[in-house]
Protein backbone atom coordinates (compact mmCIF):
# COMPACT_ATOMS: atom_id res chain seq x y z
CA UNK A 1 0.00 0.00 0.00
CA UNK A 2 2.55 2.69 0.90
CA UNK A 3 5.00 1.87 -2.32
CA UNK A 4 1.54 2.44 -3.84
CA UNK A 5 0.67 5.47 -2.64
CA UNK A 6 4.25 6.97 -2.96
CA UNK A 7 4.40 5.97 -6.90
CA UNK A 8 4.78 9.60 -8.40
CA UNK A 9 4.59 11.65 -5.29
CA UNK A 10 8.36 12.02 -4.83
CA UNK A 11 8.78 12.65 -8.55
CA UNK A 12 6.29 15.27 -8.96
CA UNK A 13 7.01 17.28 -4.99
CA UNK A 14 10.64 17.55 -7.01
CA UNK A 15 9.46 18.65 -10.26
CA UNK A 16 6.54 21.10 -8.19
CA UNK A 17 8.22 22.20 -5.10
CA UNK A 18 9.89 25.37 -6.31
CA UNK A 19 6.65 26.77 -8.09
CA UNK A 20 4.63 25.58 -5.74
CA UNK A 21 6.75 27.42 -2.67
CA UNK A 22 7.07 30.46 -5.10
CA UNK A 23 2.70 30.54 -4.70
CA UNK A 24 3.03 30.22 -1.57
CA UNK A 25 5.10 33.10 -1.28
CA UNK A 26 2.85 35.52 -2.98
CA UNK A 27 0.14 34.43 -0.45
CA UNK A 28 1.49 35.07 2.65
CA UNK A 29 3.17 38.52 1.00
CA UNK A 30 6.46 37.31 1.03
CA UNK A 31 7.26 35.11 4.23
CA UNK A 32 9.65 32.74 3.16
CA UNK A 33 9.29 30.51 6.54
CA UNK A 34 5.19 30.92 6.31
CA UNK A 35 5.50 29.85 2.69
CA UNK A 36 7.23 27.06 3.24
CA UNK A 37 5.12 25.98 6.17
CA UNK A 38 2.11 26.00 4.31
CA UNK A 39 3.65 23.91 1.05
CA UNK A 40 4.69 21.09 3.19
CA UNK A 41 1.50 21.45 4.85
CA UNK A 42 -0.32 21.39 1.60
CA UNK A 43 1.81 18.17 -0.11
CA UNK A 44 0.36 16.00 3.40
CA UNK A 45 -2.24 16.46 2.63
CA UNK A 46 -1.48 15.67 -1.12
CA UNK A 47 0.03 12.61 0.16
CA UNK A 48 -3.22 11.06 1.75
CA UNK A 49 -5.08 11.64 -1.34
CA UNK A 50 -2.17 11.17 -3.95
CA UNK A 51 -3.90 7.67 -4.76
CA UNK A 52 -7.49 9.56 -5.69
CA UNK A 53 -5.79 12.89 -7.63
CA UNK A 54 -2.59 11.52 -8.88
CA UNK A 55 -3.64 10.56 -12.06
CA UNK A 56 -6.02 13.40 -12.42
CA UNK A 57 -5.02 16.74 -11.50
CA UNK A 58 -2.41 16.96 -8.24
CA UNK A 59 -0.79 20.16 -8.91
CA UNK A 60 -4.58 21.80 -9.14
CA UNK A 61 -5.40 19.92 -5.84
CA UNK A 62 -2.42 20.88 -4.17
CA UNK A 63 -3.10 24.82 -5.13
CA UNK A 64 -6.59 24.73 -4.04
CA UNK A 65 -4.95 23.37 -0.52
CA UNK A 66 -2.36 26.06 -0.51
CA UNK A 67 -5.39 28.39 -1.28
CA UNK A 68 -7.43 27.36 1.64
CA UNK A 69 -4.96 27.17 4.24
CA UNK A 70 -3.29 30.46 3.04
CA UNK A 71 -6.74 32.29 3.30
CA UNK A 72 -7.34 30.23 7.05
CA UNK A 73 -3.93 31.24 8.42
CA UNK A 74 -4.35 34.95 7.16
CA UNK A 75 -7.57 34.85 9.39
CA UNK A 76 -5.49 33.76 12.76
CA UNK A 77 -3.91 35.89 14.88
CA UNK A 78 -0.78 34.04 15.98
CA UNK A 79 1.27 31.56 13.29
CA UNK A 80 3.94 30.22 15.74
CA UNK A 81 6.92 31.33 17.04
CA UNK A 82 8.74 34.58 15.12
CA UNK A 83 12.45 33.85 14.62
CA UNK A 84 14.25 36.59 15.66
CA UNK A 85 17.79 38.21 14.55
CA UNK A 86 19.31 38.49 18.76
CA UNK A 87 17.57 37.13 21.76
CA UNK A 88 16.08 39.36 24.05
CA UNK A 89 17.97 40.33 27.65
CA UNK A 90 16.55 38.27 30.39
CA UNK A 91 16.51 38.69 33.99
CA UNK A 92 18.27 36.61 35.61
CA UNK A 93 17.08 35.35 39.05
CA UNK A 94 19.52 37.53 40.66
CA UNK A 95 20.09 38.84 43.79
CA UNK A 96 17.01 40.15 45.72
CA UNK A 97 18.63 40.75 49.25
CA UNK A 98 19.17 44.76 48.60
CA UNK A 99 15.18 45.07 47.65
CA UNK A 100 14.21 43.34 50.64
CA UNK A 101 16.85 45.13 52.85
CA UNK A 102 15.71 48.47 51.39
CA UNK A 103 12.18 47.90 51.95
CA UNK A 104 12.58 46.64 55.57
CA UNK A 105 14.34 50.21 56.04
CA UNK A 106 11.38 52.22 54.94
CA UNK A 107 9.04 50.05 56.77
CA UNK A 108 10.98 50.64 60.20
CA UNK A 109 11.48 54.40 58.90
CA UNK A 110 7.17 54.05 58.39
CA UNK A 111 7.32 52.74 61.85
CA UNK A 112 8.98 55.63 63.22
CA UNK A 113 5.77 58.42 62.59
CA UNK A 114 3.11 59.44 64.03
CA UNK A 115 -0.12 56.78 63.13
CA UNK A 116 -2.30 59.66 61.02
CA UNK A 117 1.41 60.75 59.20
CA UNK A 118 1.88 57.22 58.48
CA UNK A 119 -1.83 56.25 57.50
CA UNK A 120 -1.92 59.69 55.25
CA UNK A 121 1.68 58.62 54.05
CA UNK A 122 0.38 55.14 53.09
CA UNK A 123 -2.82 56.23 51.33
CA UNK A 124 -1.83 58.55 49.84
CA UNK A 125 1.80 57.57 48.45
CA UNK A 126 1.41 53.76 48.01
CA UNK A 127 -2.66 53.23 47.58
CA UNK A 128 -2.33 56.21 45.39
CA UNK A 129 -5.68 57.74 47.10
CA UNK A 130 -6.35 61.60 46.01
CA UNK A 131 -6.03 63.65 48.92
CA UNK A 132 -9.94 63.87 49.04
CA UNK A 133 -10.32 59.82 49.92
CA UNK A 134 -7.50 60.12 52.17
CA UNK A 135 -9.00 62.81 54.18
CA UNK A 136 -12.32 60.79 54.50
CA UNK A 137 -10.34 57.49 55.39
CA UNK A 138 -8.91 59.76 58.23
CA UNK A 139 -11.64 61.71 59.25
CA UNK A 140 -10.32 65.14 58.61
CA UNK A 141 -10.14 68.28 56.37
CA UNK A 142 -8.42 67.81 53.49
CA UNK A 143 -6.17 70.20 54.18
CA UNK A 144 -5.48 68.56 57.75
CA UNK A 145 -4.80 65.15 55.18
CA UNK A 146 -2.62 67.39 53.06
CA UNK A 147 -0.09 68.80 56.17
CA UNK A 148 0.00 64.75 57.59
CA UNK A 149 1.07 63.51 54.20
CA UNK A 150 3.57 66.21 53.74
CA UNK A 151 5.12 66.28 57.45
CA UNK A 152 5.22 62.41 57.25
CA UNK A 153 6.89 62.25 54.02
CA UNK A 154 9.58 64.83 54.91
CA UNK A 155 10.20 62.81 58.07
CA UNK A 156 10.65 59.68 56.19
CA UNK A 157 13.36 61.54 53.96
CA UNK A 158 15.17 62.75 57.14
CA UNK A 159 15.18 59.12 58.92
CA UNK A 160 16.24 57.87 55.36
CA UNK A 161 19.03 60.28 55.18
CA UNK A 162 20.13 59.83 58.53
CA UNK A 163 20.28 55.61 57.98
CA UNK A 164 21.94 56.16 54.94
CA UNK A 165 25.35 58.20 55.51
CA UNK A 166 28.21 55.54 56.70
CA UNK A 167 28.68 55.14 60.12
CA UNK A 168 32.36 55.68 61.52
Amino acid sequence: MQRFRADGFDEFVAARWSALLHVARLLTGGDRQRAEDLVQESLVKLWFAWPKVAEQAPEAYVRQVLVRLAARSARRRWWGERPVGELPDRAGPGDVSAAVAERSRLEAALALLTPRQRAAVVLRYYEDLPEGQVAQALGCPVGTARSHASRGVARLREILSDSARPVK
